[in-house]
């Protein structure tokens, strides 16, 4: 206990009840959607954007995981999805395998978006709890991981690989062998934060290769004010694993999104120390003071994605004159932005809401261009 009587370090998750419909997968990778679906049914189809030509609902990754009366995430609504439904509710009753369906929207769904999406339907059963539960673990520890299933009928066949092992088997050994060199071609490509699918023959079997996203970005939201508040329900809607921080832990509210954790704490700088490279950091607690040591903690570090400051151009220049009294260089304060969620064409006002949804653009704005700084075009994606 700390001298104020709260716990140093209270950890508390979103409790859900019952299952969510057309929700955003965490992190926009299935596995773990798919595991929760066949714990509570006998079998369950992942359907995902293979392939996308043209105007369409969603990018390929997107997915979503449909049993017989639940249905999570989501290819984009409309006709589109209402007919990728019935079929996969037509697999899991035909215990079909993995099976690839073109749908020209505009010719066969009526879609005003003009393109071909291609999606992929693949059904498991609790057999196959296993390895999806391997590839989920393998994600969550932030290892790239390539699945490759034949589109073939019947009981699927699957490659499961990373860049130091192997499992399963597509049905034939010199098929394994083609389907390995592929897949670790993928894997090398990097940008390992969305996911990436293609399709590719390998002698008379079609494979579909799917690279899922390393779980979520992360994110560190210090502050559970009026603007913290908001900027978690906004974060709950994205790919993003969010630790939410601070020491009124009476302050958190009862329910949160699930992909949001809360973190009442009187140490607020050992969850900087302990961060993974990338993560995106927002400073927006109840005290000035305690913004201004948070910053000059965090700066001890390089590797953040976005290191934001709640605050005006005046307490922008107060941070900078602290951090010089502390002798860091005047280049410090240009890795901080403040105020945050300025950027141009991003919605302003000081709705705490209004300052969510610009703060959160910002820190997509940061990753993206970041990614495509390094990705301009990925390998896949050239080849859509």
């Amino acid at each position: 206990m700390s001298a104020t009587g709260r716990p140093e370090r209270e950890h508390r998750s979103a409790q859900r009840e019952g299952t969510p419909v057309n929700t955003a997968l965490a992190g926009g990778a299935p596995h773990a959607a798919l595991l929760a679906a066949l714990a509570s049914s006998a079998r369950a189809t992942l359907v995902m954007v293979a392939g996308a030509r043209g105007s369409t609902p969603r990018e390929p990754g997107a997915a979503m995981v449909v049993t017989a009366d639940t249905l999570v995430g989501t290819i984009g609504g409309g006709r589109l999805e209402h007919e990728a439904s019935r079929l996969a509710r037509e697999a899991l009753a035909a215990e079909a395998g993995t099976s690839i369906v073109r749908f020209p929207l505009a010719a066969s769904l009526g879609q005003c978006c003009g393109g071909v999406a291609t999606l992929a339907f693949a059904t498991f059963d609790a057999a196959d709890r296993e390895w999806i539960a391997t590839v989920d673990a393998t994600l969550a520890a932030g290892v790239p991981v390539a699945v490759l299933h034949a589109l073939v009928p019947g009981r699927g066949r699957r490659l499961v690989v990373t860049a130091d092992t192997v499992t399963g088997t597509l049905g034939d050994t010199a098929i394994d062998a083609a389907a390995l060199v592929l897949a670790r071609r993928h894997l090398a490509v990097g940008d390992p934060a969305g996911a990436r699918v293609a399709i590719e023959r390998l002698g008379d079997v079609e494979v579909l290769v799917h690279l899922p996203g390393t779980a979520r970005f992360a994110v560190l939201l210090f502050g559970n004010g009026h603007v913290g508040r908001a900027l978690a329900q906004v974060l709950g809607a994205l790919p993003a694993g969010v630790r939410w921080i601070d020491e009124r832990a009476a302050d958190f509210p009862a329910a949160t999104p699930a992909n949001v954790e809360v973190i009442a704490t009187d140490v607020p700088e050992a969850e900087l120390r302990d961060a993974p490279a990338g993560a995106a950091v927002v400073v927006a607690t109840h005290s000035h003071a305690l913004d201004f040591e948070l910053v000059a903690a965090a700066l001890a570090r390089t590797d953040w994605s976005y290191l934001g400051m709640i605050g005006s151009r005046s307490k922008r220049a107060q941070l900078a004159r602290r951090l010089a009294e502390r002798g860091l260089p005047p280049a410090a304060i240009e890795r901080v932005t403040c105020p945050i969620g300025a950027l141009p064409n991003l919605p302003r006002g000081k709705h705490p809401g209004t300052i969510a949804v610009a703060v959160a653009a910002e820190i997509l704005a940061c990753r993206e261009s970041a990614r495509l700084e390094h990705f301009p075009v990925s390998t896949m994606e050239a080849r859509q």
